[in-house]
C-alpha cells in the first residue's frame, strides 16, 4: 500500500470532495418502529420480503434527506443491526450468544456480548447487501461500516485456550474479506470503528506495546492491507481517552480517523498538534450523549477551535459519536446545524 502521504494526494482527486467535508459517525436513530420491525422479523412474523422493503425504504428516506441538507459524504444508518459488534458476531462462525446475559454499557443501555467458543471465520459477507445498495441511491459516495477486530474482541467473551492476540488475527482476516468484499461492490470510503481499541491497555505503562499495541495495531492494520490507493480507510474511537497513545493511533494508518472528543473540551488537539499527527481527523464538534441540541454559533465556535490546532485540509466535521440513541427530531436539527456551520467555516476559508 502507497505511503499516506501519496494516498492522500489519490484519494483527493478521486472523490473531490470540499474543504471540511462533513459525514457522521454512522448509525442513526433506531426508533421504536426499527426495532419493533427487526423483533418481527426474528419472530417470524414478518417476511424476509417485508423485512428488507421496510429497511430499503428507511435507507431512501436518510439517504434523500442527508442530500438535501447537503452532507458529503452519507451513510445508510445501520437499520439492521442491533448492536455494533452482536451483530458481528452473529455472522461469523466460532461465535454464540446467551439469550439474557445482559451488560450495562452506559446508562440505560445495555449489550449482549457475544462468547467465542471456536475458531472465528466470515462464511457469507456481513454488510455488503445494504451497503451496496444505499451507495446505489446516491452519486455521493457512502461509507461502508464495519466493527474493527480489536474491538469486537474486548467487547466478546473470549476463548480461554489460545490468546487474545491469535483471537483477534482470526477476526481481523474475517473482516478483511468484508472489506475486500465491500471494494468490489463499489463502495470507496469505509469506516472500521475501534472504539475500544484503549480498553485492554495493560495497568503498567511499560507493557502497553509489548504486551497489547505491538499486536493490535497490527490486528487493524491487517484488515485494510490490500485495499486499493483509492479506498478510503476511515475509522472511530470513543468510550476513552487517547491522549497517551496518539503515536500508536497514527501508526493505525488509516486514511481518516474521527474522535469523541466535544465532552474532553478537544484536549485531544493539543496532543495532535504536538505529536505531528499526519491522518486526517474528524474531532466530535458536539456530544450526541444528551438530546440537548447544539445552540446557535456554538458548532461554528468549536470548528473555530479545531482550526486553530488542525491545518482545515485535515478535519472532517461529524458529530462526537453514532446516533442510533437518539431521538428523530433532535438529530435532524442537530446535523442541519453542523452542516450549516461547516459550509460557513468553507467561506471563511
Amino acid at each position: 500500500m502507497p505511503a499516506f502521504a501519496e494516498r492522500e494526494a489519490i484519494q483527493e482527486e478521486a472523490f473531490k470532495l470540499p474543504a471540511l467535508p462533513t459525514t457522521t459517525i454512522g448509525s442513526f436513530p433506531q426508533t421504536k418502529e426499527v426495532r419493533a420491525k427487526r423483533l418481527a422479523f426474528r419472530k417470524g412474523e414478518l417476511s424476509q420480503e417485508e423485512y428488507d422493503a421496510f429497511l430499503a425504504e428507511t435507507i431512501d428516506e436518510w439517504i434523500k434527506w442527508q442530500e438535501e441538507v447537503g452532507f458529503d459524504v452519507l451513510v445508510h444508518g445501520e437499520f439492521e443491526r442491533n448492536d455494533m459488534v452482536e451483530y458481528f458476531g452473529q455472522n461469523l462462525s466460532g461465535y454464540l450468544f446467551s439469550k439474557n446475559g445482559w451488560v450495562q454499557s452506559y446508562g440505560m443501555r445495555g449489550v449482549k456480548p457475544p462468547i467465542i467458543w471456536g475458531d472465528v471465520t466470515r462464511l457469507n459477507p456481513i454488510t455488503v447487501k445494504w451497503s451496496s445498495y444505499a451507495q446505489s441511491r446516491t452519486d455521493k459516495p457512502v461509507k461502508g461500516m464495519l466493527t474493527g477486530p480489536v474491538t469486537i474482541l474486548n467487547w466478546s467473551f473470549p476463548r480461554e485456550d489460545i490468546s487474545i492476540k491469535d483471537s483477534t488475527l482470526q477476526i481481523a482476516l474475517a473482516i478483511k474479506d468484508e472489506v475486500l468484499d465491500l471494494e468490489a461492490a463499489g463502495v470507496k470510503i469505509i469506516q472500521i470503528d475501534e472504539a475500544a481499541l484503549r480498553e485492554k491497555l495493560p495497568l503498567r505503562r511499560s507493557d502497553w506495546y509489548e504486551d497489547y499495541l505491538d499486536w493490535a495495531i497490527p490486528a487493524f492494520r491487517l484488515v485494510h492491507s490490500t485495499v486499493a490507493p483509492d479506498t478510503q480507510i476511515h475509522t472511530h474511537m470513543c468510550y476513552s481517552e487517547f491522549t497517551d497513545i496518539i503515536p500508536a493511533i497514527d501508526n493505525l494508518d488509516a486514511d481518516v480517523i474521527s474522535f469523541e472528543a466535544s465532552r474532553s473540551n478537544l484536549e485531544i488537539l493539543d496532543e495532535l498538534k504536538a505529536k505531528n499527527f499526519q491522518t486526517e481527523v474528524g474531532p466530535g464538534v458536539y456530544d450526541i450523549h444528551s438530546p440537548r441540541v447544539p445552540n446557535e454559533g456554538e458548532i461554528d465556535h468549536t470548528i473555530e477551535a479545531i482550526l486553530a490546532k488542525v491545518p482545515s485540509k485535515k478535519v472532517w466535521i461529524n458529530p462526537d459519536c453514532g446516533l442510533k440513541t437518539r431521538g428523530i427530531p433532535e438529530t435532524k436539527e442537530s446535523l442541519i446545524r453542523l452542516v450549516e456551520a461547516a459550509k460557513a467555516a468553507r467561506e471563511k476559508l
